[in-house]
């Protein structure tokens, strides 16, 4: 199947194959994050998991332990059973290019993700990838249930949702249930979802950038030197 083919398919992506990423890191910053853990998997039209490729990383820093305590991995974890970062980081970058050549990759708050693996790729001089098209759960709930109360985090989105995350804060389950909730906005948004990958990551790009500027201009009510990067679906610098 080439890139072409599956992109102009006659059925909607999230009833096609499509992938999920996620990482779990050192750092909340996605600039100076190294990755300790990280999932890809390969989902059928049918929503059954095909494949998933998991990663165990030394990053070669000590993981605070306030990391720990979200993921779980500690530093005894990595130095008994962590794969060399260049290495893990090449194998991740190469699948993830493949991925993107025939279908679209589901990743939640996706600027953190691909950011973070690009600094590693440029960190350990790996070639970086060209990260589309991706699909980003975060930015469809924040333009399409714009005025909607509450925290927007992936376990609060799962339940909203109905779907089930187990384990969360695993790369493995929270990159199951990105794609869950993106398959259900899909299908409660069809007309501006269910649309070719490439165009929906078009309009995410817009979608962020929107939200970036409205999100600034909240902040710099009370601090007035507020800055949100708008960039996606990779961000280079600036709260978010």
């Amino acid at each position: 199947m080439t890139s072409s083919s599956a992109h102009s398919a006659p059925h909607p992506w999230h009833e096609l194959p499509r992938a999920a990423f996620d990482l779990e890191t050192t750092s909340p910053n996605p600039h100076e994050a190294r990755i300790v853990s990280a999932n890809i998997s390969i989902i059928n039209g049918k929503a059954e998991l095909m494949q998933s490729h998991n990663w165990l990383v030394n990053p070669g820093v000590p993981i605070p332990p306030e990391t720990t305590k979200i993921h779980g991995i500690s530093d005894a974890d990595v130095q008994a059973d962590g794969r060399d970062p260049v290495e893990a980081v090449r194998e991740m970058s190469e699948l993830l290019s493949q991925l993107f050549q025939t279908m679209p990759v589901i990743a939640f708050n996706a600027p953190y993700d691909f950011t973070v693996l690009r600094s590693e790729a440029q960190r350990h001089g790996v070639e970086t990838i060209d990260a589309s098209p991706v699909i980003d759960p975060l930015v469809l709930d924040r333009k399409l249930d714009r005025f909607r109360r509450g925290k927007r985090t992936l376990s609060v989105m799962s339940e909203f949702y109905n779907v089930p995350l187990n384990n969360a804060h695993t790369a493995d389950a929270d990159a199951l249930a990105a794609v869950g909730v993106a398959d259900e906005i899909a299908r409660r948004y069809p007309a501006e979802v269910q649309i070719d990958p490439l165009l929906l990551h078009s309009q995410q790009v817009q979608w962020h950038q929107e939200w970036a500027a409205n999100f600034q201009d909240f902040l710099r009510r009370k601090n007035p030197s507020a800055r949100v990067d708008g960039s996606w679906p990779l961000t280079y610098g600036g709260a978010a």
